[in-house]
């Protein structure tokens, strides 16, 4: 297996006008957790808006996922019946500690927002 990296690099300012962006839109300044459930809802695509405890979960895990695919964390493997997207791990990717995948989701989370 070949040594990979992976660029951890962000800009603070543009993630802070990001947050503030999102702040003025929902009502609040929202928190990694929050931005990765509403990845995971977009994704989704339904316009339902009550989840159980369990489906917040999984629509965070969505986002997660949705976002580290742009890094090669993750691949989309298919929807479910419900309309869910699937993903697969990519294992050989370098494993990163719990500093270096919040940069690496604040970097894909920018990444995300400017494709929209």
């Amino acid at each position: 297996m070949e040594n990979l990296t992976v660029d951890l690099e962000y800009n603070e300012t543009t993630w802070q006008q990001l947050l503030s962006d999102l702040e003025k839109k929902f009502g609040k300044k929202p928190d990694i957790q929050a931005i990765t459930f509403l990845v995971g809802h977009r994704e989704l695509g339904k316009n339902q808006v009550k989840f159980t405890k369990e489906q917040k979960q999984d629509l965070m895990h969505v986002g997660i996922c949705v976002l580290l695919s742009q890094a090669n964390y993750y691949t989309f493997i298919s929807h479910d019946e419900d309309g869910w997207p699937h993903f697969e791990y990519n294992r050989e990717m370098p494993k990163l500690n719990r500093e270096q995948q919040e940069q690496l989701l604040k970097k894909m989370i920018i990444e995300y927002f400017k494709t929209l």
